[in-house]
């Protein structure tokens, strides 16, 4: 009893640390730092924790041409481009918006799995497509009159949006055989430190324009927030839960972390949830379950697809 409560509050723990990111986020961007320089910060921030914690508590290394090619990869794709896409899709649109387009990534997971591990793509499962495909389409093409802000290119952000998921739902699949062959905390260090490489030039001069000594304290923990809390803190505490948890109950989570990001959103002022939004998303929602349903009396398979809940 004790485990399962640990278990959800870890899960829940995660899923509010990502939920409440995309409000938080547009408190910094673009007033106080741009994108680019942020996901500087944060993966320059996560590259130095997770590459000590992994001299401490692992002390391996990743070794051989093909890990060694997977881990680049991981980096390229999971890391720097999953982060670029991410923040500067958020930049352009909205909070609610964001996070609904966002839980496409388990779809995005199925067809990588198809298209990498063979894994064959049932009738209910294509159906699950459809569904959240017309309702991730329709987010992205929508514009509400009057709603964006300056500088804001809704339909733009929207797409960044969709390909940050692409690239994580593709992560996923491509991570995990090095999660299952080395300590964690391994895999982390070294697809950070390529994340890092590649971002930083790409971000450093948006990292190094920040006005720090001016920064108001509000701005300071936000950022302290992402590096901390959203790379970090929530990384454990979704890899622990996913030891314990079954697929049935991180699907819940999935679904979870929207539901929170529009509350938070809509508490803080930062968005409106309107009965079209509502549609859309019920569309993404119901084919996102339809694909996370595995199909009965499948045989065992020797790499399973792994479904986990939302990360940016």
């Amino acid at each position: 009893m004790k485990n399962s409560l640990r278990v959800h509050a870890a899960l829940f723990g995660a899923t509010f640390i990502y939920a409440a990111n995309y409000s938080l986020s547009k408190d910094v961007m673009p007033q106080y730092a741009l994108p680019f320089g942020l996901v500087t910060l944060r993966i320059l921030g996560a590259a130095l924790v997770f590459n000590i914690l992994s001299r401490v508590v692992a002390n391996e290394r990743i070794e051989g041409r093909s890990d060694t090619i997977r881990s680049i990869l991981c980096g390229l794709i999971g890391i720097a481009a999953n982060q670029l896409l991410f923040f500067s899709g958020l930049n352009l649109t909205s909070p609610i918006n964001a996070s609904l387009i966002q839980t496409v990534s388990p779809i995005v997971v199925v067809l990588a799995s198809a298209v990498l591990l063979g894994e064959k793509i049932t009738p209910m499962r294509a159906l699950g497509i459809v569904l959240a495909g017309v309702g991730a389409a329709l987010i992205i093409l929508g514009r509400a009159p009057g709603a964006a802000h300056p500088g804001q290119d809704t339909p733009l952000g929207n797409a960044f949006i969709l390909l940050n998921a692409t690239a994580f739902g593709i992560y996923l699949v491509i991570v995990t055989p090095l999660m299952r062959k080395y300590h964690p905390f391994t895999v982390l260090a070294r697809i950070f430190l390529v994340g890092a490489v590649a971002v930083v030039p790409f971000g450093w001069r948006q990292a190094v324009a920040i006005d720090y000594p001016h920064l108001p304290v509000l701005i300071w923990s936000e950022i302290i927030y992402m590096v901390l809390f959203l790379t970090i803190l929530a990384y454990l505490l979704n890899n622990w839960a996913l030891k314990h948890a079954s697929p049935a109950l991180t699907g819940v989570y999935i679904y979870l972390q929207p539901v929170l990001a529009v509350i938070i959103a809509v508490s803080l002022g930062k968005d409106t949830f309107t009965v079209t939004k509502a549609l859309q998303a019920s569309l993404i929602f119901i084919g996102v379950f339809l694909v996370s349903k595995r199909p009965k009396q499948q045989a065992p398979s020797s790499v399973e697809v792994p479904f986990e809940p939302i990360q940016d």
